[in-house]
């Protein structure tokens, strides 16, 4: 009998979260403390956090100097991906995506369809590539917050997830 290799150690992350919200603060951003906790608790590292009012270019220009930091691998947003007229997370952050994940958004929208029923329709999260940086867009409820990373995002991280996660694509993402 042939004993199974050991996995190798996972490979630790740094992410930057940003909640993207008119009204929260530190004290009541109930949704960018939940992704920091589940991202520190999944081993990776916080490299920045952030929250910006629902402005196209005030959302663009943290988003933006996050991508052009070397030291930021991913980033996780929380708001304004609904259909309100302020909300604008999906406006500010597309153009500035290279690849789009569309299959992120259909994921996401069946899996809370499981949870919440149709109104998972109201839900515009995206995810793509910038400067060879994830950047995942979630709705700003904890509860999708939640069902984004246990169930998409802290797998497509782990580097020992099989058959494929996004880590071990990393390298590759600036390839011309």
């Amino acid at each position: 009998m042939t004993a199974t290799p050991p996995s190798p150690s996972p490979v630790s992350v740094r992410i930057a979260v940003l909640t993207v919200s008119d009204t929260r603060t530190d004290a009541t951003d109930k949704s960018g403390r939940l992704l920091v906790e589940l991202l520190q608790a999944a081993g990776h590292h916080l490299s920045a956090k952030a929250i910006a009012p629902d402005d196209i270019y005030q959302i663009r220009a943290i988003v933006s100097a996050w991508i052009a930091d070397e030291t930021v691998q991913v980033i996780l947003t929380a708001g304004g991906t609904g259909v309100t007229g302020r909300d604008c997370t999906p406006e500010a952050i597309a153009p500035l995506l290279d690849k789009t994940i569309p299959g992120f958004g259909e994921v996401f929208r069946l899996l809370s369809f499981q949870e919440i029923g149709t109104s998972t329709v109201q839900s515009r999260a995206i995810a793509g590539v910038a400067n060879g940086t994830y950047v995942f867009c979630l709705p700003g409820s904890s509860g999708a917050c939640r069902t984004g990373w246990e169930k998409i995002v802290k797998d497509q991280l782990d580097s020992n997830h099989r058959p494929c996660n996004f880590v071990e694509l990393a390298p590759r993402l600036r390839e011309r």
